[in-house]
């Protein structure tokens, strides 16, 4: 049998439920995946909660894992069984055994553990999409990042140390400010009182040219008023819920800037998209330069303490659920 967290309706962390199920059967193009490690991601909330829309009820939440693949459907060619392979952002995560598009997953390093990868597919190629594609992050640049010290900050502030900017990265704790700290932030800001007064002092007057918002509806306003003029607000996630009756013109009276709202779907959709940002992820893993923090695991049946914990702030770097 195959052990998976099911919701039925929507609703706080209690709705996800262990069941078993029958092991599926890949269809034409899909590969079936025995999962050793999978990623818990403040999405999978969205989409328990009912922010997200599943195609349909009951579904498995859960986007990102690592395993090895059990069995192969037609028309796969480039994945044979025993491959240990990778993905991000497939809906149907939280289970032991899962089929997949062969499309959606990449072929994973001996030098890379299942637990790493189910802890940074989904994290490093959205920094690799913030840092590399919606904005190219460049030397000397000041940037600043919410959420410093949770599985996206910590790689955001890695990554980009490694590109040369300054990271004023934004936490909650002092204890998470060391964390940041320690993971390439280059100040960190405790609370978000007086964000812009306090990016003003850091830097001189000038301000950020992108800000990296994964709060929401209580930070974006503040998060508009650290941008440079023409600077760009990336805003990315909903943890303090989402972003609504926003005016075009708040746009012009802040100094003309940009707004975004990127979607990894789109930025990956493509195979060559895909593999070629997992190619860079894995290079800077192999060179150290990206050291991904597993800050929680938890049995996959205890998901739903998982999401307890995430919606609590009460966790640092990625969470992981093992079989």
């Amino acid at each position: 049998m195959n052990t998976v967290i099911r919701i039925h309706e929507y609703g706080g962390p209690e709705v996800l439920t262990a069941e078993d199920l029958p092991v599926p059967a890949p269809a034409k193009g899909e590969v079936l995946i025995r999962q050793e490690a999978m990623g818990v991601n403040f999405i999978d909330t969205y989409y328990r909660s009912g922010l997200y829309k599943f195609p349909s009820l009951p579904a498995i939440p859960g986007m990102e894992g690592a395993g090895i693949v059990e069995a192969v459907g037609p028309d796969v060619t480039d994945l044979s069984v025993g491959a240990r392979v990778a993905y991000p952002l497939a809906l149907g995560g939280y289970a032991h055994y899962r089929v997949i598009a062969a499309d959606r997953v990449v072929p994973l390093p001996d030098a890379i553990a299942s637990r790493t990868a189910a802890a940074i597919m989904l994290r490093g190629l959205s920094v690799h999409m913030l840092l590399r594609q919606v904005h190219e992050v460049r030397k000397g640049e000041d940037i600043l990042v919410y959420a410093a010290a949770g599985g996206v900050g910590l790689l955001m502030c890695q990554w980009a140390r490694h590109l040369g900017a300054r990271v004023i990265g934004v936490v909650s704790t002092e204890e998470k400010a060391e964390l940041a700290r320690a993971n390439g932030a280059a100040d960190v800001l405790v609370g978000t009182h007086d964000i812009p007064a306090r990016v003003r002092a850091l830097t001189d007057g000038a301000m950020v040219p992108v800000v990296y918002d994964s709060i929401g509806r209580a930070t974006f306003e503040d998060s508009l008023n650290c941008l440079a003029p023409r600077g760009l607000m990336v805003s990315y996630g909903n943890a303090s819920g989402a972003v609504t009756g926003v005016s075009v013109g708040t746009l012009a009276s802040h100094g003309s800037l940009y707004l975004t709202r990127p979607s990894l779907g789109t930025y990956i959709a493509g195979r060559e998209s895909l593999t070629a940002g997992a190619a860079e992820l894995f290079s800077l893993l192999e060179k150290g330069v990206l050291v991904p923090r597993i800050g929680q695991e938890f049995a996959l049946k205890d998901a739903a303490q998982a999401h307890v914990a995430l919606e609590l702030r009460a966790t640092t770097g990625s969470t992981i659920l093992l079989p």
